[in-house]
């Protein structure tokens, strides 16, 4: 049966509500909570979007597990590689126009979703190129979140190996792995939200 539950992920002053769910059912009711509460908005909604995967080893690459988004301080963190169905108001929600859906390496992102459960995003932005051309500094391009986290908005983040490298497929997700996959996409979000001069 597919499990949902609610929890709060505390990151310097803000506090993340994250839903973590293989449930088709909790997502369509996450998308339309998020769409009733912006939708219609005179400016673009800034999404931040991330996926994980449990690495390969092997030429073989492991389907995408995770698909994290978040808008402000509300996140989703739906275990696709569980989900007992991918409800079509989350296809919506991927191609609507009014989100732009912004992270460090986003189409690569993109095309596993697509690839892996055929979810297309449509408005897509690398936050890489946009740091560099925002800051003026060319090397920008090639950053990880870290560093973006560091030179955009001053703040420290943390990316554990053995988090990173870890079991993102596994049935029942661990605090760290929530932690760590809500902080990726909410960093993203801040960072797209401070480059892109949204309503932030």
């Amino acid at each position: 049966m597919a499990a949902t539950y609610v929890t709060d992920v505390p990151f310097k002053r803000a506090v993340i509500s994250t839903t973590v769910t293989s449930s088709g059912a909790a997502v369509e009711r996450w998308v339309d909570e998020v769409c009733s509460m912006h939708g219609g908005a005179p400016y673009e909604i800034i999404v931040g979007l991330d996926v994980e995967w449990r690495p390969s080893y092997s030429p073989t690459q492991n389907p995408a597990a995770l698909l994290q988004l978040c808008v402000y301080q509300r996140c989703l963190i739906f275990q696709l590689i569980h989900a007992d169905y991918i409800p079509g108001s989350l296809l919506g929600f991927l191609m609507d126009s009014q989100f732009r859906f912004v992270g460090v390496g986003v189409d690569a992102d993109a095309d596993r979703l697509g690839r892996d459960y055929g979810l297309q995003v449509s408005n897509l932005e690398d936050l890489r190129g946009v740091a560099a051309e925002v800051t003026g500094i060319p090397e920008l391009r090639q950053a990880g979140l870290i560093t973006l986290a560091r030179q955009v908005l001053g703040e420290s983040i943390e990316k554990p190996q053995r988090i990173r490298m870890g079991p993102w497929d596994a049935s029942r997700l661990s605090r760290e792995q929530v932690h760590y996959a809500c902080i990726d996409a909410y960093i993203s979000s801040q960072l797209g939200g401070t480059l892109l001069d949204s309503d932030y």
